[in-house]
């Protein structure tokens, strides 16, 4: 192999490195800013929420903020579609056929379905992140390898002789597989961290749903006013 394609090779695994480097970044700042946002409006939605249940204990709270567009919000709207039949794919079956549903098994269902659409865009962007975490120090111990093969070349040919010769080229070489391992960390680091966000996340809005169940069963899952109707589809 010629001189000129392995340094190629050498110079295009670095440069992948140093995109998979900014990616990772990029990732980083925006999924922690993305969490630290939907928890935030996570907290301010339930506080305004469960405040409206207090204070009209005899019945379901309409949910307030219906602009919000936090997971709990979209939780929130799935669960008061479910129970009211304003759900688009149920309307017709749940006023024909209601009594061949379950009110609680229809409203889990809701609930669940949407919970899982949360859990899928919570997740987004996390696949690459593990991808750029486990294959980085791969893409570096590839332009090593070439590096090293470089330098062999160049003592076979006796463009370089003796250890002073070798060394440069070599540590070179070895400085892909560093660079691979720096990139490889902080992505591998934010993947776990992202993950367990992900999980804590989730595990909340099912206790919320939760919650939501026990509300209804509460009050016998009557059905939304009008007003209500109206609130759920804004």
């Amino acid at each position: 192999m010629s001189d000129f394609a392995t340094r190629l090779i050498v110079d295009a695994s670095l440069c992948m490195l140093a995109a998979c480097s900014l990616l990772t970044w990029l990732l980083i700042l925006y999924k922690g800013c993305a969490y630290w946002r939907l928890a935030s409006e996570n907290r301010r939605f339930t506080a305004l929420f469960w405040s409206a249940a207090e204070r009209d204990p005899s019945g379901m709270p309409s949910s307030p903020s219906h602009a919000s567009e936090c997971p709990k919000a979209r939780v929130t709207r799935a669960g008061f579609a479910a129970w009211s039949g304003t759900a688009p794919a149920e309307t017709a079956l749940f006023n024909a056929e209601f009594v061949a549903w379950d009110r609680h098994e229809l409203l889990d269902r809701f609930l669940n379905q949407q919970i899982q659409r949360e859990r899928r865009a919570l997740e987004r962007g996390l696949t690459l992140l593990a991808s750029i975490a486990s294959t980085a120090p791969f893409i570096g111990l590839f332009g090593t390898v070439f590096g090293i093969i470089h330098a062999l070349h160049a003592v076979a040919v006796g463009s370089a002789s003796g250890i002073e010769g070798v060394a440069g080229p070599v540590g070179q070489a070895l400085t892909a597989t560093g660079i691979g391992i720096a990139v490889a960390i902080p992505a591998a680091l934010a993947y776990n961290l992202f993950v367990r966000r992900v999980h804590v996340s989730i595990a909340d809005l099912e206790d919320y749903a939760a919650d939501l169940v026990n509300v209804a069963q509460r009050n016998g899952f009557r059905a939304a006013t009008s007003a209500e109707r109206a609130e759920v589809l804004t």
